[in-house]
This record gives structure tokens, sequence and C-alpha cells, in this order.
């Protein structure tokens, strides 16, 4: 495949994942919206205490094994078939094992409604065995287009049913039947748009080779959720629902952006890097383009989020939801240096490099555990600014090992995404002066944002930064090859 066709695909595929994320994150932020000015903070920190256990089920029935189905160049239909069926049997060995332990969790928390909650809610792990294979499809094809489809329309219906739920009084099981329609719904549109069925095909000795790439995987995946989720477990105990809720909606909020774009960049970068792991030249230049391209984006979004936090909360979710706006502030700070994570991590996979891979996730847990373990006693507030130090700290493990392989160290890395940090300093500054003008909140909010965005771009023009006008000849040839997008996607 030539650099223009392989840029072409790369540049339709993105198009259809952006329109796949930014399409169900603005429908599921606007669901979110109407479900919290209609629950209460206590039920999303019950969800967000059940969501920790079924997240880490959810680990051992994907196994790290569809990620190596996308990292194999000769996955054939035996490799496929072989882990969906082993999935499935995970996933059932889990279910049964969180159907029995749920009464203990509900004691331990001293909640009873725990134990319907959990039973119900692990059935996605069935739902989540299937999908993950009809994912590995798509990306290996860069299928997009059809992840975009079996998105939006299950978000949609998912929505409607979570909202009517929270307006007939089901109070947290809004939350529940909102979640597990989507998985079915989106399960159901992929396996009417996706070509792939199981065949009563099982080797072993295929499931032997994907474990041996996938098992680091799995055990770094398994670390790297409960770290994410033991400060919820912890919350939980220590305070109460209504604090783990502020907590986890504070998340959300810039959660929801960082992963919208860069998770849209990274999903297409994993399979295109793959397919270029024996050109290390070819690898660098595409995973370099990923962090300056993602960080230009993503750094101003999340300063000028911090910023505005305590307006836009206010508005949307009203005054009950203010204390969540020094977590949405602190979380900005965490997810700001995604970019640098994730492609680091993604080249290491791509290259086949596993095992790096579970020692970084090892070097970088026992450090977050350790910050933890000390914030702990200072409280929720310092328990999420200990996340922001192990982020930076990471950042620098995570390209450590790219210095070796693809002769990208952290110090380039860092050059590369400073122009964007400086720059998203200065207007958020600007931005920040706007809140003592004694306008309205509406007004202050408008005129915030709009500030925002012609002067991060003033500037970027002006300082004739390489990743703003990237962007911009990219987004012209995306037009220019709209007609190339709907005949070859």
């Amino acid at each position: 495949m030539t650099d223009h066709n392989l840029k072409l695909r790369v540049l339709i595929s993105l198009f259809w994942k952006l329109m796949e994320r930014s399409g169900t994150q603005v429908i599921q932020f606007i669901i979110q919206i109407i479900l919290a000015r209609m629950l209460l903070p206590k039920d999303y920190g019950l969800i967000a205490l059940i969501v920790v256990f079924t997240s880490i089920a959810s680990v051992f029935v994907q196994s790290g094994l569809n990620t190596a189905l996308i990292q194999k160049k000769d996955a054939d239909e035996v490799d496929f078939s072989s882990v969906f069926y082993l999935s499935f049997l995970v996933a059932f060995l889990i279910y049964i094992i969180l159907f029995s332990v749920a009464p203990f969790i509900a004691t331990f928390y001293e909640e009873a409604q725990i134990i319907p909650l959990i039973r119900v809610l692990s059935i996605t792990l069935f739902l989540g065995a299937f999908n993950s294979i009809q994912n590995a499809v798509v990306a290996r094809n860069l299928q997009f287009k059809k992840l975009f489809f079996s998105s939006t329309g299950a978000i949609l219906i998912s929505g409607a049913v979570g909202i009517y739920m929270a307006y007939t009084g089901f109070g947290v099981w809004a939350l529940v039947g909102q979640q597990i329609s989507n998985q079915l719904l989106v399960t159901l549109i992929l396996w009417f748009t996706v070509k792939w069925r199981p065949q009563l095909q099982l080797s072993l000795g295929r499931l032997k080779i994907l474990f041996s790439f996938g098992w680091k995987l799995l055990v770094s995946s398994l670390i790297s959720s409960i770290y994410s989720d033991i400060r919820n477990l912890i919350i939980g105990k220590i305070y109460n629902h209504a604090m783990l809720g502020f907590f986890n909606r504070g998340q959300q909020f810039p959660l929801l952006i960082v992963a919208n774009i860069n998770g849209s960049i990274q999903s297409v970068m994993l399979p295109v890097l793959a397919s270029q792991q024996d050109n290390k030249l070819r690898v660098k230049d595409m995973m370099r383009r990923s962090i300056v391209t993602s960080s230009f984006v993503i750094f101003p979004m999340m300063v000028g989020l911090a910023v505005i936090a305590e307006s836009l909360v206010k508005i949307l979710l009203t005054d009950k939801w203010l204390p969540c706006v020094p977590f949405i502030q602190i979380f900005c700070a965490v997810y700001a240096f995604w970019p640098i994570h994730t492609a680091n991590l993604q080249a290491i996979n791509a290259l086949g490099r596993s095992d790096i891979y579970l020692k970084l996730e090892i070097i970088k847990k026992t450090l977050g555990f350790s910050i933890l373990a000390v914030s702990v006693f200072y409280g929720v507030y310092a328990i999420a600014l200990g996340q922001v130090l192990s982020g930076v700290i990471s950042t620098f493990i995570n390209a450590y090992p790219n210095k070796k392989l693809l002769n990208y160290s952290y110090i380039e890395q860092w050059n590369d995404v400073m122009p964007s940090i400086i720059l998203s300093l200065v207007m958020g500054a600007i931005v920040y002066s706007i809140k003592w003008t004694g306008m309205s909140v509406w007004a202050t909010l408008i005129f915030q944002i709009l500030v925002g965005i012609i002067a991060y771009s003033w500037m970027a023009w002006i300082f004739k930064l390489e990743s703003f006008r990237y962007l911009l000849t990219t987004t012209k040839e995306i037009f220019a090859t709209k007609k190339s997008i709907v005949d070859r996607s």
C-alpha cells in the first residue's frame, strides 16, 4: 500500500471514528444532563461503585485477546472463533462469581440494593464478550463507519430508555437500564452490519499463540482497571455515595472530551501502526503526528473546561452538583496528558512489545498506589490531586522505551507539545479574567467560550504552529475527498 493510499484510509477511518465518538458523546452528554437533573448524586455514586466490579470483570472476559487479534498480521477465522468461545466461557464463570459475592459486597458497603444491581448489570459481560470480537473485526478492516451507525442508534434508544425509567421513578435502575440496553443494541446492530459470524472452530494452539501476546495486556489492563477504580471503592466506603457521585461526575466531564477526540485517534492508530510495524521510521512519524495533533486540540479544551467549570455546572446540572466543580478542574489536569500516554503505549503495542507494556504498567501503578496510600489520609481532594502527580510522572515513564524502540525521546515529545501547553495557559488566563466582568452566568459562559476559541486560534496562526497548519490542510483534504470517503468506506 502506497503512502497516499494509507493516508487516505487513515483519514477515512478517522473521519468515521470521530463521527462515531463525537456523535455518541454529544448525545450521551445531553442524556446525562437530563438524567443528572432528575436523579440524585447518591444514585450516581451507587452505580459508580457497581461499575468498579463489572469493569474489572470485563478485563478478564476480553483477556487482551481482542487487541491480540488486531495486532496479529495473519489472524483468520479460526483465531476469531477460538477467542469468541473462550471469552464467553470466561464471561459465564465471572458472572457466577459476581452473582455469588454480591451479598458480601452489599454487607461491606452497608447497602442492600447492591445485590440486585450487581447481578443485573453483570449481564453486560456476555454482551461485551461478543462485542469485543466485533470491534476487533471492524478495527482490523478499518470499517469504523459501521461503529458510527451501531453506536449512534444504540445511544439514542438506550438514552430514551434511561430517561423514561428516571421519569417514572426507577431511580438508580434508570442508569442500569440505560447501560444494558445500550450494550445489547450495539451488539445487535453490529450483528447485522458486520459479516463476521462465529464458526464451529476452536484451536487451543491458536489461543496459546494469541494469549502469549494478550496475557500481558490482560495483566496490564487488570492493574490499570484496579488502579483507576480503587478510588471509587475507597471513597464509597470512607465517605458516602453522594461524595462518590460528585467525584465521578467531576471525572466524567473532561473524560467525555478526551475519550472522544484522543480515543478516536488512537483507535484508528493502533491497527494502522501495527500494519507498519516493520518500518519503525514510519511508525515514529505517525506517532509524533498523533501526539502533536491531539495535544493541540486537547490541551486548550482541558484548560478551557477547568476555567468555565463553575458556570457550566450551574447551567447544565443545577446548584445541587456544584461540589463536583473542583473535581472537574483537577481531572482536566489529569486528562490533558492523555495524548502522550496513549500514543506511546499504542506504538509499543503495535510493535508487538506487550512485555514492555506490562512492565510500564507495573512501574506506573506501583508509583500510583504509593501516592494513593499517602493521599487517602488527607481527604478526597488529595486523592484526586494525587492522580495529577502520578499522571505527570507517568508521561516520562511511558515515553522512555520509545527512545530506544523508535528513537523518539521524551525530550523530543515534550518539545513537540510545549507550544500547545503555553498557548493553552495564556488562553486560559484570558478566559478566566472574563469571570470578573459582572455579566450573567449565561452571558459569561458564552463569552468565555467564544473568546477562548478566537484567542487560541489567533495565537496558533500568529506563531505558525505546525499542528494548526496540519489540521487546516487535513480538513481541506477531508472535504476534498468526501466522495472517496463515501464510496470507499
